[in-house]
């Protein structure tokens, strides 16, 4: 078996101009009865990276549906809850949950928003089912642009790691700050075990340089995000970001990265995040052409007549929608 997973950031995207559906999965109202869209999605990749964890600390009850919808040799990334990478943002999601009366005292809403180990523990036991049944791919630690390579954020950045002992954890890092002390980044996350992100996403002044290089022997982690330069901080919607294709030539450079790095590693996950109408689909079946491994399941005709770039590669399924 292949040490090598592809798959997409996510499998849901049910609204918005860059919906799945009528692209990779039927419309609602002619979807067969029954139809699951994550147990399509596992016919065609045997790995997703879970974003829904980024939101909500994860249930077990739901993880372990999600293990019993898929088959025994899938696995799922997960990314850890906000509240872990992304202090601001959840501060500012406890201040939005306060009264209008209450007082916003920034020292108090520091304090709440700082994990506890009871927080690590419900993250470990909403991600137990997938865990102890052999499904868990990586933790995936996304810190933000703003997070910037300083002693208290290494500090912090320790602790975390400490905290999620025993999982692998791939660490996401966007700042150049953290590439410009590459020594002591990479000795920060080798102590670990944790493996840096390797991201390809529009290029500016502030953005991680990157060699593609693994830094770890257990596992090396890639993630696609596109290059739309023109809506990656002024969008009108979230998802105009990741509408973005790549194209075969500028995937080729990731495809020889992974063919060259799963000789140096036990496994490799590569994710695709342009996920506007399925993109991330059509490059990831892309990605598997040009790596040589086998593209799985039917594909609607209405993905291969928006992808046409694949209609060779592809299985046609014989339903339209």
């Amino acid at each position: 078996m292949s040490n090598l997973r592809i798959g997409t950031s996510g499998w849901n995207y049910p609204s918005g101009k860059g919906t799945w559906n009528g692209v990779f999965y039927p419309p609602p109202r002619r979807r067969p009865k029954g139809f699951d869209e994550l147990a399509f999605y596992a016919e065609h990749f045997d790995t997703v990276e879970v974003n829904s964890t980024f939101y909500g600390q994860p249930r077990p009850d739901v993880t372990r549906k999600w293990a019993e919808r898929t088959p025994a040799n899938f696995e799922f990334s997960v990314k850890l809850y906000q509240q872990f990478t992304h202090p601001r943002m959840f501060k500012e999601r406890l201040a939005n949950g306060l009264p209008e009366q209450a007082p916003r005292d920034a020292a108090l809403l520091d304090a709440l928003a700082r994990p506890t180990d009871a927080d690590l523990d419900e993250f470990r036991r909403g991600i137990d089912p997938l865990a102890s049944s052999g499904r868990l791919g990586a933790l995936l630690a996304q810190f933000p642009a703003s997070f910037k390579d300083a002693p208290s954020s290494r500090d912090y950045l320790a602790d975390l790691l400490r905290g999620f002992a025993g999982y692998p954890v791939a660490v996401e890092l966007r700042h150049r700050s953290w590439s410009d002390a590459i020594g002591d980044t990479l000795a920060l996350l080798n102590t670990f075990g944790a493996a840096w992100v390797q991201i390809d996403e529009p290029k500016f002044r502030f953005s991680i340089r990157q060699n593609y290089l693994p830094n770890v022997q257990g596992f090396y982690y890639m993630r696609l995000h596109g290059r739309n330069a023109a809506t990656w901080w002024r969008h009108e919607k979230s998802e105009d970001r990741y509408d973005y294709l790549y194209s075969a030539a500028e995937l080729k450079e990731f495809s020889d990265t992974a063919d060259g790095a799963k000789q140096l590693v036990k496994k490799l996950y590569l994710y695709m995040n342009n996920h506007f109408s399925a993109k991330s689909v059509a490059n990831a079946a892309m990605i598997k052409q040009q790596l040589g491994e086998p593209i799985e399941g039917e594909y609607p005709p209405e993905f291969i007549e928006r992808y046409p770039e694949l209609a060779g590669a592809l299985t046609p399924s014989r339903t339209f929608f």
